[in-house]
């Protein structure tokens, strides 16, 4: 059956970027069609990325917890691992949360359309799935299609056993040795859940460089924090993957080293590629850069005036954060209003054990742009809190312009770092100094009076610590 319906907007993809776009389109009084090709709305990051990747990362953290609180005299038995239960727990959380969406969509009268996607002209999309093939004439339209794992084209092809992240959070099984191709966001937070769970896991990166966007001793912490729990090895390629009956056998090179060791399972987390083919993006005009990427301008405008892209498809950080950030500004935009998206900071976190967070200039970025800085940083092993809570392994980093003393970044590895990233956000989106946040009073003990501390070290009033520079301000 062919339909034809009309609508001022049109939006494609349903993940935070597409479905925070469609209601804020409605919200503003734009009638607005949403458009998936799966059958829920939420797009990966709420079905098979960051939603069911975060209730594994929350066993994780138990069992780890757990195991710590016997050196206090308290003691758990082995936690026996019933895969299917939790796969039922993940569930149950998805449902919750995409049903959630769909009953917010039908009250805000946004249409859904569930189908692949592809561009007739710049007015026209059509829709089609196993029923209904739909003709849909839009005033305005925003791609929000986000993206999908990068594959390796040499590794054995329709092997089961290979996973990409979507294969790795369903827990089909547990491995006994688990291999993770990446050292990047993903791959760490697989490590995290899979060696808690029981897996012994090894990671093999081909950089040299661990976290190449945090400074190294914020890396170096995380590394210390690792202790036996999984092994990363860096500057290192895996050269073949040979299949049979009891694994793959994986051949890996790297610092004058080769090794053919045997895994039950090999994830890829390599990184990620939009998703713009089959969009008949080029039929339109639509340009895109080097990489595969939609361009667009402040406004998230292509270079098609009525049409716009937001979220993992226009680049990176590929981040449900900054998506949705970008959904509220190109509603906005539609409607009439004359806004812009430009953030001063964006804030980045793996939600490993001990998480690790970062927004802003790290000491390399202030090298490169010959700003004269000051790091402070204060170590969670002098924290109270941090101490009464298990969690010493950890620091909090503040980069300051030494000329007008405002903070310009700033990095935390340890418990809840991501929660405490949001301060320093905060600080630096409005312009905060050194003053702004050492004469603010937190709470104590807790963690976020790190931040407060941090400052103090800069300013020279620190006392939980040696003030190394007393009399040098006043």
């Amino acid at each position: 059956m062919h339909q034809k319906i009309q609508a001022e907007v049109v939006v494609l993809g349903s993940g935070p970027a597409g479905y925070s776009a469609a209601f804020r389109c409605s919200d503003l009084g734009l009638e607005t069609v949403l458009i998936e090709r799966y059958e829920n709305l939420g797009g990966v990051c709420l079905n098979a990325g960051c939603i069911p990747s975060k209730s594994l990362l929350h066993i994780a953290k138990v069992i780890k917890n757990a195991n710590d609180l016997s050196k206090a005299g308290v003691f758990f038995n082995k936690p026996s691992i019933d895969i299917k239960k939790i796969q039922d727990w993940q569930k149950h959380i998805i449902n919750k949360l995409t049903n959630g969406l769909y009953n917010i969509s039908k009250k805000r009268n946004i249409r859904f359309i569930q189908g692949t996607a592809y561009f007739e002209n710049d007015h026209n999309i059509i829709v089609e799935n196993n029923k209904n093939q739909f003709e849909v004439s839009f005033k305005y339209a925003i791609v929000a299609t986000g993206s999908h794992s990068i594959k390796i084209p040499s590794l054995p092809a329709q092997d089961y056993r290979i996973w990409d992240s979507t294969d790795a959070l369903s827990l089909n099984n547990i491995p006994n040795r688990f291999l993770i191709i990446g050292g990047g966001i993903i791959g760490l937070e697989m490590a995290t859940i899979y060696s808690a769970l029981g897996s012994k896991v090894d990671i093999v990166d081909r950089f040299n460089v661990f976290l190449p966007a945090v400074d190294q001793d914020v890396s170096e912490m995380y590394i210390k924090s690792i202790n036996k729990r999984f092994n990363l090895f860096l500057n290192t390629q895996v050269k073949n993957i040979e299949s049979n009956e009891n694994g793959l056998i994986v051949s890996t090179e790297g610092n004058n080293q080769s090794y053919n060791i045997c895994y039950d399972n090999v994830l890829v987390a390599v990184g990620r590629n939009p998703n713009t083919k089959n969009l008949a993006l080029d039929k339109i005009g639509v340009k895109l850069n080097d990489f595969g990427f939609i361009e667009v301008n402040n406004q998230l405008r292509t270079n098609i005036s009525n049409i716009y892209a937001i979220g993992d498809v226009i680049g990176f950080p590929m981040l449900a954060h900054k998506a949705i950030h970008e959904s509220h500004i190109v509603a906005e935009v539609i409607s009439g209003k004359n806004h812009y998206y430009e953030p001063k900071v964006i804030p980045s976190v793996a939600y490993t054990d001990p998480e690790i967070a970062w927004v802003g200039f790290n000491e390399k970025d202030a090298i490169k742009s010959n700003i004269d800085y000051e790091a402070s940083v204060f170590p969670w092993n002098s924290s109270g809190r941090a101490n009464a809570s298990n969690c010493t392994t950890g620091m909090t980093k503040l980069i300051f312009n030494k000329k007008n003393k405002q903070l310009i970044g700033g990095a935390i590895v340890g418990e809840n770092a991501g929660e405490l990233i949001n301060e320093i956000t905060l600080a630096i989106e409005m312009g905060c100094d050194v003053e702004d946040l050492s004469l603010t009073i937190h709470a104590h003990p807790t963690l976020s009076e790190s931040i407060c501390l941090a400052s103090e070290i800069f300013q020279g009033t620190i006392t939980d610590l040696l003030n190394l520079k007393k009399n040098t301000f006043t």
